[in-house]
């Protein structure tokens, strides 16, 4: 696994237009596992800052709840029509591990709503040529390209 910091440094255009399709909205679809091991998807934030990709979820939460399970998610950039004419940023996606972003809480303070992710893969998804052009980083691997 990798932070997101590791991506920018091996890959930095790479992880620049996974980020511009990222914040190209507010609103991003993160998959969960439920107990029963069946999926669900939810509605999440998701910043980049500090060399890290971070999310928070309510106390109580569903997908928190599967997160505190099984931390394993899948998260996908917004889905935007791109302007006419144009094929817009791509289509991205993040897979990890959420971990605490403030492992350090101890005693009686709350659990953190925080998370901070493990990176596992990176896919950028574009249309180029009339061809889709399929983009992925994985620890260890580096990036792979793949056109159909």
């Amino acid at each position: 696994m990798a932070r997101w910091a590791d991506v920018e440094a091996d890959v930095p255009e790479f992880a620049a237009s996974v980020r511009r399709a990222f914040d190209a909205g507010t609103n991003k679809t993160m998959a969960t596992l439920r107990a029963d091991g069946s999926p669900r998807i939810s509605g999440t934030e998701l910043r980049f800052a500090g060399g890290e990709a971070t999310l928070g979820m309510m106390h109580g939460s569903r997908k928190r709840q599967d997160v505190r399970h099984d931390p394993r998610v899948a998260i996908h950039s917004p889905t935007l029509e791109p302007p006419t004419g144009s094929l817009g940023e791509g289509d991205a996606k993040l897979a990890g591990v959420l971990v605490d972003a403030d492992p350090e809480r101890r005693g009686d303070a709350p659990e953190s709503g925080a998370f901070r992710l493990e990176v596992t893969e990176v896919v950028l998804t574009t249309v180029e040529d009339g061809q889709l052009v399929i983009l992925w980083w994985r620890p260890g691997t580096g990036l792979q390209e793949r056109r159909r």
